[in-house]
């Protein structure tokens, strides 16, 4: 991702702004690393997995909830934004932060 700068005299720069983002388990501190390990947490907030959706993703619910988790097979794939509907989702539980 690129952000564009302006400087004093109008000249337009670019830098490279994009930073490796973690989803972070705010209890234990710890970095979410895998999808089994991140499956583990959910479990144990409630979380199911939801086998009827999308073959190319995991997905995960919650009976006492209408949303749904999905996120990429492929943990490389695994972007901010599939993190940050997961902060939303757990607010409290999870974080996410540069590294």
């Amino acid at each position: 991702m690129s952000v564009w700068v302006f400087n004093s005299n109008g000249v337009i720069t670019t830098q490279n702004a994009s930073k490796r983002k973690a989803l972070v388990h705010l209890p234990t501190g710890q970095v979410v690393s895998s999808y089994s390990s991140l499956e583990q947490i959910l479990r144990e907030l409630g979380w199911e997995r939801y086998y009827e959706g999308e073959s190319d993703l995991y997905q995960f619910h919650k009976h006492s909830s209408i949303d749904l988790i999905s996120l990429p097979r492929d943990f490389s794939r695994f972007s901010s934004v599939y993190m940050y509907d997961i902060v939303i989702k757990n607010p409290n539980i999870f974080h996410v932060r540069d590294v």
